[in-house]
């Protein structure tokens, strides 16, 4: 498989999880403010800030919008074109990336993200989004595991679905974590400040944007940081849990390379190896030894790692290797250059 094809598989997937998981975030989000009665401006924006803050948002979101509520945020990460990481921004990247490689994809694959696009461009969005935010995210959630259920379907166990799986759960697990990060930047309850304080209600919308809220319940588990932390960090079983997902990515990598797992023959395999083998050993009291924001943080950076080694070993070409080689002293070089492919994709 061309490198460019698997790179452009890869970021497609990837980006439709994006949108996704962040439609899942704000719906819940949204709904639960419906638990409390009022909020003034201060109370508003230490619902809303924390979201910003744990998606790594805030520098382009202060330089959009002076004040912070649920209309800018929800506008800043729903469709704001200025946001590459909206949901609009990363349906019409996904829908980009499909048509470069159409070739590559079943008509019905791309009929549903190409339906899905239209969708985010329409008048009927734009009415749902002002008069029932809760359908236009619940159409972005439903098409979103659509076109994965078209994709599980109609494409072959090949190297291309394998590159589409390495795109899905690495940003799914991605996702997971920086969810759960999001208790570590609300700020110390007050009094009558409620919203501020993670509890009860806090852990469940957590669940909530997860999709683990059923699957949680089933194992009959009191609602609590520690039981939250584990099921959605440790779980063997549930497929938005960051331990199933770099199984899967090890997985995948493996299957692309032939090699058995286990072993590993470049160093995407090796980084990927060394976390799973972290996560299957690891526990809960790890994480609360640690510190949750330090844990979640140190998880980040390991699948950014992963992603960057992936790049390096599939996508990276032979006559960029002497740039890259020449660039090493800049740690942003690589990721700038992935900006740049994408970007000539649009």
């Amino acid at each position: 498989m061309l490198s460019r094809v698997a790179n452009t598989l890869y970021w497609m997937v990837r980006y439709v999880e994006r949108a996704d998981n962040l439609a899942r975030l704000i719906d819940v989000n949204q709904q639960l403010l419906l638990d409390f009665e009022s909020l003034d401006s201060q109370r508003l924006k230490a619902f809303w800030m924390p979201i910003v803050l744990s998606l790594g948002e805030e520098e382009l979101f202060e330089q959009l919008y002076d004040d912070v509520g649920s209309t800018q945020v929800i506008r800043f990460l729903t469709d704001d074109a200025k946001n590459q990481n909206s949901i609009a921004s990363c349906i019409g990247l996904a829908r980009e990336n499909a048509r470069t490689v159409r070739d590559q994809l079943s008509d019905e694959l791309w009929e549903e993200i190409n339906a899905l696009y239209l969708f985010t461009k329409s008048d009927e969005a734009s009415r749902f989004l002002e008069l029932d935010p809760p359908k236009y995210y619940e159409n972005i959630r439903r098409s979103a595991v659509t076109f994965l259920g078209v994709a599980a379907s109609t494409i072959s166990r090949n190297e291309a679905w394998d590159f589409m799986d390495l795109g899905r759960f690495l940003e799914r697990a991605d996702k997971t974590t920086r969810f759960l990060d999001i208790s570590n930047y609300l700020p110390p309850a007050e009094e009558g400040g409620e919203v501020t304080a993670p509890g009860v209600l806090h852990w469940t919308a957590i669940l909530r944007s997860c999709g683990a809220i059923g699957a949680f319940r089933a194992e009959r588990k009191a609602i609590s940081a520690r039981n939250v932390l584990e099921f959605l960090i440790f779980s063997r079983n549930f497929p938005r849990s960051v331990r199933y997902c770099i199984e899967r990515v090890d997985t995948s990598l493996h299957r692309i390379s032939n090699s058995p797992q286990g072993v590993f023959t470049n160093e995407s395999e090796r980084v990927s190896g060394r976390l799973l083998a972290a996560l299957n050993f690891g526990s809960t009291s790890d994480i609360l030894d640690a510190g949750l924001h330090s844990y979640l943080d140190e998880l980040q950076r390991r699948f950014n790692d992963i992603g960057s080694e992936i790049f390096e070993t599939y996508v990276l070409m032979p006559e960029r290797v002497q740039f890259q080689a020449e660039a090493k002293s800049t740690p942003s070089a690589l990721s700038a250059w992935q900006m740049e492919q994408q970007q000539q994709q649009q």
